[in-house]
Order: structure tokens, then C-alpha cells, then sequence
């Protein structure tokens, strides 16, 4: 994606992070998990488009994959290490990941291609936006900050941050020129930002924005700098260079936000004509979002083959996210295909690393003895939530708190600041993760929690203490009112 139209670039230093080369064996020292029968790329091929490419740092996505998914290397000594699958077709061997990578930092130095083409993704080197690592390159994840539950096993996802990248511009069976295609890609749908380009797809072979229709990709983020749609985002949309979009318009097409914890993310084209689709990857179908004509200027396509993974064509490197697995194909699929795949993904148990939700800590008032409670256990986005007598085995007054300072309850559900308020008296709510910092806490060590956007106090409302106290935003004084603690 150019960024000539306002996208800021990162700043910053990085240290260096040279590519190794690859070739040690794969070690795996977890018990073995039970291994799918068939994975997304035998159901691709069943379906006549079979996989190109097929990167995962989570799971085979082959019914008899029994290679590595993705390679590490450790700041205390620079040596490396495959990580495999537990057995053929199963989950990523996460504690071999942990074995090797104790007590250092760990990078993510290959994402290994499952379809046999060598499609292979590494530390992508500098484009029209140099990245911040040494020499323009971009910085590699880092292997520890995207822990993740697949199929009931930890694993391991690839965290984005702005100026990480991955790139393979020398590619064997990709789609070019108008070739058609399918891309998906499951991520983590409360990771993103408004920024350019958090992308996995099909790219310029040169780093260079030098023209509309060469690159055709996933986008997952809240960019409204070129195409866009309803409500505050986030959104599935293409990236076709000079451009993202929603549809068929240069700029807004009426396609809602999705919100869910985690997002199967899908766009597929063949001769002017292509579609947007997307889901929750833990429950359900796909939706599709668009399905039409390319845009104007957009037919035929210039596809050059290149594969990226958290950048945009010109090597943006403002976009934030995490990517858990995702294909190429060679053709357009069909829905029925790409619906069985969806299937597929959800089966495969995709879950927050905190597990249960009842592993959370309950949020005690500090006047009233009382516990921060969703009403009736409703998982209704907009229920204010309330004070109620704490009941140890609720999970509507279980409260896990995230990397990304969101409170979730049920698991995928987000303490949130009602229409983004910031001002007093502004309804606290529960509401489906998007990463919003309307859904942001500080936890201070006063015992107050503070909206990230708002500086406002968690508060029972009118110092209230009796079962059904409502909960607002409000000035913070240091009340007891103000103040929580938490409590296995």
C-alpha cells in the first residue's frame, strides 16, 4: 500500500536482526496431540484451487504435514531452531519454542511454506519505506509476544508491531498478472490499528508503489485513508495498491465492522471480478462482505507473485496485528470450498492463551465489598455493568486483563466506554473486543482503573453501594468508590 497519502512512517531504531540461514532439524519434546484428517489446503485442493502457499506458526494445514511450521533464534547465543508439529497434521510443538527460548528473546526468522513450493516468508528487506532495522530491513517478531490456545495446545502466533515485516519476492506459483487467487488469513481481531498496511498476500516483486492492481492482499485494521466502511472498524478489506477497499468505490462501501476475538479474513479475484469475506474464527460462517466488479482501473490485474506478511506493497510499515496461519491458492475458490475451510478453522479451537475464562480475577469495590458483574450474565453488547454481591463462580464477574490492557469477560467480550465517551457519567459497558482505547484500563497502584482515551475513573455511581449500583466513568478523587482489588 503507498503511503503518499499521509500514512506516517515509524520511527526508531531496532537491533539487528540478521537473517539466518535455515537447515537445522526440527526438535519437538511435547507429547503428541491429535492430528486433524484433513486441513485447509486438502480441502482447497479437493476443491480445484489447491494451495501455493501455506504459512502457520500454530497448526499444519495439511492433514499429513509433519514439517517445521516456523523457525526461532535466541538473542543469548544467535543459533536457531525449527519448530515442528506435535505429530502429522496436529499443532505446533510450542514447548520445544519454550525450551529453547528460556530465560532470552526470541525472533521469528522463518515462516516455513507447508505447500512444498519453498514459498517461504523472512525478514523483509527495505522498499520505498526503509524499515527500521539496520539497513532499511524490516525487524522480525518477536516469537513470545502472541501466545495463543489452538485445538486445546499452546502455540504461538506472529506478532506485528509497527516496522515488523515479512517478505518472499522470488516466489514459485503465485498468481500473476490476472491470474486468479484466494488469500485467507485468521488474526487476532482485537490487534490492529488505523494505520498502513497489516497485510498478508500477494505483492510487487520490488517494494515499490510504482502503479494501481500489482499487489492484491488481506488488510484487517481501522484505516480510513483510502477505502473503508461502516462504523469505527476494524474491517476486511483488499489491499490493490494505490489503494485499500471496501468494494467496488475508491473510498467508503457499506460493509460493516467485525469484532471478534479472532477474524478468518478472506479476498479472492480472478478476471474483474472479486470478493471480500470474513468471520469468527472460533464460531460460524463467513460472511460475504463485497462480491462484484474490480474497481475503475483495477481490470485486468498486474499481480507480480511476491508474498508479504505485515506490511504494505511498498513496504509500509505503520500496521499492527497477529497472523496465526493463512494460504494462497492458484484460482478462485468457491464459496462452498472457502466455507468448508471456515469449518475447518473453527474446529480447530482457536482460544486466548488465558484459557477459561473463569481463570480470571474478580474486580472487588473497595467501598461496598461488592463485585464488578455483568446483569443476568447477558452477552449483550451495550449491558452496563453493575455492582453485585461477588459469587465466586460467575463468569460474569470474571475479568481477565490483556496484554493489550482490555478487560475481558465470557472471553471475548471488552469493559468499554459507551460511544467512546469522556466525559462524566459516560455508561460503562461490555462489548465485542476490537482493540478500541475506549476499551483500554490502566490498573494503578492506588487501586483505581483508568479509561486509557478518557483519563476517567471506574466509579459506583453516586458512591452507591447496594446490588445494582451502576457503573460510569467519573473524575478521579481517590474515593473508595474508585478504588478495586482483585480476587482469585
Amino acid at each position: 500500500m503507498n503511503m503518499r497519502s499521509g500514512c506516517r512512517r515509524l520511527l526508531g531504531t531496532a537491533a539487528s536482526l540478521a537473517l539466518v540461514s535455515a537447515g537445522v532439524a526440527v526438535i519437538s519434546t511435547a507429547s503428541s496431540a491429535l492430528a486433524a484428517t484433513t486441513g485447509p489446503c486438502d480441502i482447497y485442493a479437493s476443491g480445484g484451487t489447491p494451495c501455493v502457499a501455506a504459512h502457520s506458526t500454530t497448526r499444519a494445514l495439511y492433514g499429513a504435514y509433519s514439517g517445521p511450521l516456523y523457525q526461532v533464534r535466541r538473542s543469548s547465543d544467535n543459533t536457531t531452531r525449527d519448530v515442528g508439529v506435535q505429530s502429522a497434521g496436529g499443532y505446533a510443538d510450542a514447548a520445544a519454542q519454550d525450551l529453547f527460548c528460556a530465560n532470552t528473546t526470541c525472533f521469528i526468522t522463518i515462516i516455513y511454506d507447508q505447500s512444498g513450493r519453498n514459498n517461504r516468508l523472512t525478514q523483509a528487506p527495505p522498499g520505498h519505506w526503509p524499515g527500521p532495522a539496520p539497513g532499511g530491513w524490516d525487524n522480525l517478531a518477536d516469537a513470545k509476544a502472541a501466545p495463543v490456545m489452538v485445538g486445546g495446545q499452546k502455540a504461538y502466533g506472529v506478532y506485528i508491531a509497527p516496522g515488523t515485516g515479512y517478505r518472499n519476492n522470488s516466489t514459485n506459483g503465485v498468481a500473476t498478472g490476472d491470474q486468479p487467487e484466494g488469500i485467507y488469513a485468521v488474526v487476532d481481531g482485537t490487534h490492529y490499528n488505523q494505520w498502513c498496511c497489516f497485510d498478508y498476500g500477494n505483492a510487487q516483486t520490488d517494494g515499490v508503489a510504482d502503479a494501481p492492481a500489482i499487489m492484491e492482499t488481506v488488510y484487517f485494521g481501522a484505516s480510513k485513508q483510502w477505502g473503508y466502511g461502516a462504523g469505527p472498524g476494524p474491517w476486511v478489506m483488499a489491499d490493490l495498491e494505490w489503494g485499500l477497499f471496501s468494494g467496488v468505490n475508491a473510498g467508503y462501501n457499506n460493509i460493516p465492522s467485525i469484532n471478534h476475538r479472532f477474524v478468518t479474513a478472506v479476498v479472492k479475484g480472478e478476471p474483474n471480478h472479486w470478493a471480500i469475506r470474513g468471520g469468527n474464527a472460533q464460531s460460524g460462517g463467513l460472511t460475504t462482505y463485497f462480491d462484484g466488479r474490480r474497481p475503475n482501473g483495477y481490470h485486468p490485474m498486474k499481480k507480480e507473485g511476491a508474498i508479504l506478511l505485515g506490511i504494505g506493497g511498498d513496504n509500509s510499515v505503520t500496521g499492527r496485528g497477529t497472523f496465526f496461519e493463512g494460504v494462497l491458492t492458484s484460482g478462485y475458490p468457491s464459496e462452498a470450498t472457502e466455507n468448508a475451510v471456515q469449518a475447518n478453522i473453527t474446529a480447530a479451537g482457536y482460544a486466548p492463551a488465558g484459557g477459561n475464562p473463569q481463570q480470571g480475577v474478580q474486580l472487588v469495590s473497595g467501598q461496598s465489598g461488592r463485585c464488578v458483574d455483568v446483569p443476568d450474565a447477558s452477552t449483550a453488547n451495550g449491558t452496563q455493568v453493575q455492582l453485585w454481591d461477588c459469587i465466586s463462580n460467575s463468569t460474569a464477574q470474571r475479568w481477565t486483563y490483556t496484554a493489550g490492557r482490555q478487560l475481558q469477560v465470557y472471553g471475548n467480550k471488552c469493559l468499554d466506554a459507551y460511544g467512546q465517551g469522556t466525559s462524566n457519567g459516560t455508561q460503562v459497558i461490555i462489548w465485542d473486543c476490537h482493540g478500541g482505547t475506549n476499551q483500554q484500563w490502566n490498573l494503578n497502584s492506588n487501586g483505581t482503573l483508568t479509561g486509557a482515551q478518557s483519563g476517567l475513573c471506574l466509579d459506583a455511581n453516586g458512591a452507591g453501594t447496594a446490588n445494582g449500583t451502576k457503573l460510569i466513568l467519573w473524575s478521579c478523587h481517590g474515593g473508595p468508590n474508585q478504588r478495586w482489588s482483585q480476587r482469585s
